[in-house]
């Protein structure tokens, strides 16, 4: 009898000091959060390297490039480079080509931005109320020139443009109208530039906007109207406000787009006649291609200082105010 109650008591002794304690519920949340962890970084790896190896890596080299005077022979050595501070910056603003390249800019920004927005504004306005049938052509048409490739626009353009074969000075010649050489005067190539950076991005300011037009509560309107308010008082008093998130969205993106200004003239004109179309982005380019590359990528920065301050001021101006 003492044998069997020694003997189970040993062996529950031993059963006893057998087991390992049971994990606790924080120890298993534990575990499951490191799993997933890990389950995360290896499913953002992919994303990660292409990052690294395309987005951040070009930036920082690019930013080490303006501030040194590497030129296209330093590519096989790029380590004898000569770090040399802001004297690339310097070198920029004391050319007079880059001026030139910045007023262009300027003008194009500030001229086609407005136009843009408006005659995008304009059309969501009348596909909203004004036009019933064929609405969707109508949207299919207005949106067709965004989704072409801009390369392939810039040519159809200058075709059309051409002084003695183009379709533009053969209609006006039908009326007796000598029409002169679009893309070789420096009167017109800025122009017609503007022109058709607004007609080939008005359609994305259109689509925001009607969207926007769209969800303007119709209560308010007809709160509006038994107010006594007309249709431009309800327009700009009841729709025009709660339009502010869309038309600071298309402004900030358009802007960002037109302050990059470079495929049209590097299509159409190269930049000129006389500079007259060069823009801050193909001034960095033809300095790239010269091999002046610390003085390209001073230039590129100074885009992005524009597109920041251009992008703040419209924050300021077209938040809400609440």
């Amino acid at each position: 009898m003492p044998t069997t109650t020694l003997a189970g008591h040993g062996t529950q002794e031993g059963d006893t000091a057998g087991k390992q304690p049971a994990a606790t519920p924080s120890r298993r949340r534990s575990t499951a959060r490191g799993r997933q962890t890990r389950a995360a970084w290896v499913l953002a790896a992919p994303f990660l390297a292409l990052f690294l190896a395309f987005m951040l890596l070009p930036v920082v080299w690019s930013t080490l490039m303006s501030l040194t005077d590497t030129q296209s022979a330093d590519l096989r050595t790029p380590l004898n480079v000569a770090f040399t501070g802001f004297d690339n910056y310097v070198r920029l603003f004391e050319d007079p080509q880059f001026y030139t390249a910045l007023r262009n800019t300027g003008v194009f920004v500030l001229v086609s931005l407005p136009l843009t927005l408006a005659a995008g504004l304009a059309a969501a306005v009348a596909l909203d109320s004004g036009i019933r049938r064929f609405r969707a052509l109508f949207r299919v048409g207005f949106y067709l020139p965004v989704i072409t490739s801009i390369v392939a626009v810039a040519v159809v353009w200058k075709t059309l443009l051409e002084p003695h074969a183009g379709l533009v000075n053969t209609v006006l010649a039908w009326f007796g109208i000598d029409g002169p050489a679009w893309l070789a005067d420096t009167r017109f190539a800025l122009p017609v530039m503007i022109l058709m950076a607004v007609w080939r991005n008005l359609g994305t300011v259109m689509i925001i906007m009607l969207a926007g037009l769209q969800s303007v509560p119709q209560s308010l309107m007809e709160a509006a109207e038994l107010d006594g308010a007309g249709a431009w008082q309800r327009f700009w008093r009841v729709t025009f406000p709660l339009l502010r998130p869309a038309l600071l969205l298309t402004a900030v993106t358009t802007g960002i787009g037109y302050l990059q200004f470079f495929d049209e003239p590097f299509v159409m004109t190269d930049g000129g006649p006389l500079d007259s179309t060069l823009s801050a982005t193909l001034y960095a380019y033809k300095q790239f291609g010269n091999g002046n590359y610390g003085v390209a990528s001073a230039a590129g920065y100074v885009v992005f200082v524009l597109i920041i301050a251009l992008t703040v001021l419209q924050f300021r101006m077209l938040r809400d105010k609440d």
